[in-house]
């Protein structure tokens, strides 16, 4: 089998690609700059520009999937002009390959994107399913929305979709947990705001195992890319202060102090989404990490 991975780089993109390697899969990769692309039997690169609708179309040469995982971060603060782009490099990545693939021979058969649990209002009482139909319609709402919007697109094309609503993704090399960890091996973590809301998390491995999950059994439509037990974000705080020996000695990080420091984007530390993760288990994807302490404990 041949794969075309966007986002190879990134942090699920890495895995993604190794993973696909080790099984013997052909990986390709598309990336916006140039001295990034090597030429090696199993793993190719091919240059494109969203931004200018530039790309190579030799990149879907016998490919049968796409991973699409381009998205820029979420995780820098929201100016005017970075909410444009993290909501262009969704769409205009996506839209690129579609309109792309009008206009060539091709193999193409699954389409797997990227999405997130944002998409659903923040919540302490709810759970939410993939059958669930409430939408947030603040900003990261919207982009998630326009997002899925992009890739059910190639379904007028006889293509299969799937979709992974990707949840908090805990890794050691990059990520939250570097962020969460960092002030706490320092003596001064905190949970944060009422440490009451949500952290629908999954382990790097889990979240690369469902990707690679639904590539092998073609599966298609929504997926939520989390662990069977979310927790709070204080009982997220406590559990890496517990496996680094660290008391949590300071009182809650007020809302209000990370809102003058973070400005609107501080509303993915302070809300958060109940998720449920029934779905892929339903589809016989079986979780290396259930519950937080192990994973955690693996990571740290």
């Amino acid at each position: 089998m041949k794969v075309l991975i966007t986002g190879a780089t990134g942090l699920i993109g890495k895995e993604l690609t190794a993973k696909c390697m080790q099984a013997g899969m052909v990986v390709h990769y598309l990336t916006t700059r140039k001295e990034k692309i090597e030429d090696k039997p199993n793993y190719k690169g091919f240059y494109w520009n969203p931004i200018k609708k530039e790309i190579d179309s030799k990149a879907f040469h016998r490919v049968s999937v796409i991973v699409n995982l381009a998205g820029a971060s979420v995780s820098k603060r929201w100016t005017a002009s970075y909410k444009k782009e993290i909501l262009e490099s969704r769409t205009q990545t996506s839209d690129l390959i579609f309109n792309t693939l009008r206009t060539i021979q091709h193999d193409i058969r699954h389409f797997i994107s990227a999405s997130g649990i944002a998409i659903y209002p923040a919540s302490k009482t709810k759970l939410y399913t993939e059958e669930n139909t409430e939408r947030d319609t603040r900003f990261l709402g919207k982009v998630v929305a326009a997002w899925e919007a992009g890739a059910d697109q190639f379904k007028a094309a006889g293509i299969d979709v799937a979709k992974v609503r990707t949840g908090l993704v805990l890794s050691s090399e990059e990520g939250a947990l570097p962020k969460l960890t960092k002030p706490i091996r320092s003596w001064i973590g905190a949970p944060l705001g009422s440490g009451d809301q949500w952290q629908s998390w999954i382990h790097i491995d889990d979240i690369v195992g469902i990707y690679f999950h639904i590539l092998q059994n073609e599966l298609e439509g929504v997926y939520n890319g989390v662990a069977p037990n979310p927790v709070t974000q204080k009982k997220l705080t406590k559990q890496i202060a517990t496996q680094l020996g660290k008391p949590l000695w300071l009182p809650n990080i007020p809302a209000f102090l990370l809102k003058g420091v973070l400005g609107e984007m501080s509303q993915i530390i302070l809300e958060g989404q109940l998720v449920s993760s029934r779905k892929i288990e339903e589809h016989k994807y079986h979780f290396q990490y259930f519950n937080l302490e192990a994973a955690i404990s693996d990571l740290l």
